[in-house]
């Protein structure tokens, strides 16, 4: 195969179908495996992927579906996509995406310009057709702060304040960046042998950090390249449960922090609780406010 392009679902069926079509129509030229691993979704998402794959499984093509009886979370899930893939080079993708015309391709080429490159990002779009910012600086303990206290808001051009999120980089030109988002990356298999699997103490958040992160480590170059554009309309899988994602963030960015901050380990701790105060704040906020709104609508 040429391609392994793994999807990870749970509760996706209002955007499963528009990915499975932008992806099959972008890999007809190409020996593609597409693997599907549902997290025991509640709707309809298994019979939404049904719908489009049924009958397209070819000597080019060939689909298989994981079902999960039980929500084993992103990475695990994700881990066992890598594990059956076979492909020359991986496409991770989220099931809230859309891969617009040729941008498969574009990351193929550019993939192919040399070794050390180990990763390609495509430019992330807002269902309108905006730029949506996807690439960041791997974390230091300091943007906990500088977010907590709005500096990165304040200040959202600054390198200093806004040095994780990239404030200053407008997202139009090809560079290459530390961490792109994980809802679309491309990369050849030698990568994910040399990197091995992604990490699963980060069940969700922060595995896609972590992971180029090893990237980087390992001598790799992550690239990328606003001429490919795939539409991100960000899951609802996420909205669905979001104090539980709230949670899960939260105690990610301090594992971490564990990981990988060695220097005064006892900051860690502080820092630490100072994520578990402001995810609980948050989740209180948020179940004020959506009680409120439940309210105010009946």
């Amino acid at each position: 195969m040429d391609l392994s392009c793994i999807i990870v679902t749970y509760n996706s069926a209002g955007q499963i179908r528009g990915c499975l079509h932008s992806l099959l129509h972008n890999v007809s030229h190409l020996e593609t495996q597409i693997i599907l691993i549902d997290n025991n979704s509640t709707d309809d998402t298994l019979a939404a992927i049904s719908s489009v794959t049924e009958g397209k499984s070819t000597s080019s093509v060939q689909i298989s579906i994981i079902r999960n009886h039980e929500n084993v979370g992103f990475t695990r899930a994700l881990n066992q996509g890598l594990i059956q893939s076979s492909g020359s080079f991986l496409f991770i993708l989220n099931p809230d995406t859309e891969v617009r015309e040729g941008a498969i391709q574009t990351l193929l080429t550019l993939l192919g310009r040399g070794k050390k490159c180990g990763v390609a990002a495509p430019q992330l779009l807002n269902t309108n057709g905006t730029i949506q910012p996807s690439c960041r600086r791997f974390p230091h303990r300091n943007d906990i702060l500088f977010e907590l206290f709005g500096l990165s808001y304040l200040f959202p051009k600054s390198k200093r304040f806004n040095r994780w999120k990239m404030g200053a980089f407008d997202h139009r030109s090809a560079r290459s960046v530390e961490q792109p988002q994980g809802a679309c990356l491309l990369f050849p298999r030698s990568v994910l042998d040399k990197v091995g699997l992604w990490d699963e103490s980060f069940p969700m958040f922060f595995s896609d950090v972590d992971w180029c992160k090893r990237v980087k480590e390992a001598g790799f170059d992550i690239l990328f390249e606003p001429s490919a554009t795939v539409i991100h309309h960000r899951g609802s899988s996420i909205r669905q449960r979001r104090a539980q994602m709230i949670w899960t963030s939260h105690r990610s960015f301090y594992t971490y922090f564990k990981k990988y901050e060695r220097k005064f380990p006892v900051a860690n701790e502080i820092y630490g609780s100072i994520l578990w105060i402001t995810a609980v704040a948050r989740i209180v906020i948020f179940s004020l406010v959506g009680r409120w709104l439940h309210n105010s609508v009946r």
